[in-house]
């Protein structure tokens, strides 16, 4: 077993919260880049974008600016939570010890990886209906009899999509990274296939029905504005959780510049990209089809080409895993490792994720989709706003970039240890803070703030935690 040696401190490879080494620092702008497609390629982020052309009541156009301009914001935040891993080799969970204390950072590693263990077991199932489709394509067999709402085909491909992810993790993020870059590029060309087959049967009148599908005759100046907010708001809320674990990948980057070039590619431009194939597909499903149809697996099947069926079916299951390994596995897995490093490595903690996946997802037909769980999801979402608030104030305006990354590691004194590990400042700010983001989600009144949630919670955070924090901390 290879030991890596920083100043003073020793790790093993096995060591999931290890700073990475000069040789692991290898992902490119390239790499970057799929991060982030892939997190939008799913088959949810493909029917959350369709919907949003639908749902706010506004024009193709203004859903089209206002995703462009989450994705200029997305990035502007991802620049500065990936900043300290890019700088230091540092995960999330590491780098929370500076606000938190080295005992406090359980706490936002346990909240978030609690989201992803959770996600990461349904997306296992949705990825796994890709491969049941695939499977009844191929054969015809519809499946036979029923176990906990799934059949016997549902069940060989959840257990085989299980082991997949297993597989991919067992080998290291060389090979996280090698997936994410195949499947990133390969969902682009089903997806502009699919564009190209809407077009051909919409003799060529596809960018028209693109223009004129989605307006508004009853619209006015306000209500596109509101619009406009309202899914820029959204969209925010979905990028939340990667964009406050974003140093769980950026350690990896060559360089800042690589981090850089790879968000304004990766969030943007790719946000153009999707969007664009979005409104074309949703728009020309509409037209050829009489409804508004906002899954693209439904789409396919209107088609009625096999072959686009099973490439699809293969897209589809590619795309989801690759959002499953970004938002959910990684964050999940140094959540976990965080909550006794000394014990918890890489691969333990994976398989420790796994088995909760195995259960999450296994019963998510019966019983987890039928008792309301989204408010429970939403509510630990809604935590996760004032630790980044929090944690961009301590770095960039108290610390002003400068980590101590041994005492990082030190569990038993050191810079961060503050108060038996925990940072009662930081603490503090980020109850009073959750209060609010919380109220959100459940108070009826402040319902037409939940779209803002995020940004008022994470500044709410930042500013309580500056305020009490920064006397007792400068020097």
């Amino acid at each position: 077993m290879t030991d890596i040696t920083h100043t003073d401190l020793v790790f093993t490879d096995t060591d999931a919260l290890r700073p990475v080494t000069p040789q692991e620092k290898n992902w490119g702008s390239f790499a970057i880049f799929n991060v982030w497609a892939n997190d939008v390629q799913s088959l949810f982020g493909y029917t959350l974008v369709a919907s949003l052309f639908i749902s706010y009541g506004v024009s193709g156009w203004t859903a089209f600016l206002a995703l462009v301009v989450a994705g200029l914001f997305t990035m502007f935040l991802v620049n500065l939570s990936g900043a300290a891993g890019e700088k230091y080799g540092i995960p999330y969970p590491v780098f929370a010890r500076a606000s938190m204390g080295t005992a406090g950072s359980k706490l936002p590693s346990i909240l978030r990886a609690t989201v992803a263990v959770f996600w990461y077991g349904v997306q296992v199932y949705f990825a796994s209906t890709a491969l049941a489709l695939l499977f009844r394509l191929a054969t015809g067999y519809s499946g036979g009899a029923e176990f906990l709402g799934l059949n016997t085909v549902d069940w060989i491909a959840f257990l085989v999509v299980w082991a997949f992810h297993i597989v991919i993790f067992w080998r290291g993020m060389g090979w996280v990274e090698t997936f994410l870059n195949i499947a990133g590029p390969f969902v682009y060309a089903v997806m502009i296939g699919l564009v190209v087959v809407l077009w051909i049967k919409s003799e060529g009148q596809l960018l028209h029905y693109a223009q004129t599908i989605f307006a508004n005759p009853e619209g006015t100046w306000r209500t596109e504005f509101t619009g406009f907010i309202a899914i820029i708001g959204t969209m925010i809320a979905y990028f939340a959780a990667v964009m406050i674990n974003f140093s769980d990948f950026s350690r990896y980057a060559k360089n800042k510049k690589a981090m850089t070039r790879g968000n304004l590619t990766g969030l943007p431009l790719n946000m153009i990209l999707f969007s664009a194939l979005a409104l074309l597909t949703t728009a020309g499903a509409a037209a050829l089809y009489g409804e508004q149809i906002i899954n693209p697996t439904e789409i396919v099947e209107r088609t009625d080409s096999v072959l686009l069926g099973v490439i699809a079916a293969f897209t589809f299951f590619a795309a989801t895993v690759g959002i499953n390994l970004v938002a959910n596995f990684v964050p999940a897995v140094n959540g976990i490792a965080n909550l006794a490093p000394e014990r918890i490595g890489f691969r333990k903690a994976g398989l420790i994720t796994s088995a909760l996946a195995l259960v999450i997802g296994g019963l998510w037909t019966a019983l987890i989709s039928e008792i309301g769980i989204s408010g429970f999801v939403n509510t630990l979402g809604a935590t996760l706003a004032p630790l980044y608030g929090i944690l961009i104030v301590d770095y960039y305006v108290i610390r002003k970039q400068q980590l101590k990354r041994d005492d990082l590691y030190n569990m038993e004194g050191g810079a961060y240890h503050y108060t038996n590990g925990w940072n009662q400042h930081a603490v503090i700010a980020f109850a009073l803070a959750a209060v609010f983001s919380v109220a959100t989600v459940w108070v009826p009144m402040l319902s037409a703030l939940d779209g803002y949630s995020w940004v008022i919670g994470a500044i709410l955070g930042g500013v309580i935690y500056y305020w009490r924090a920064k006397p007792a901390l400068v020097h």
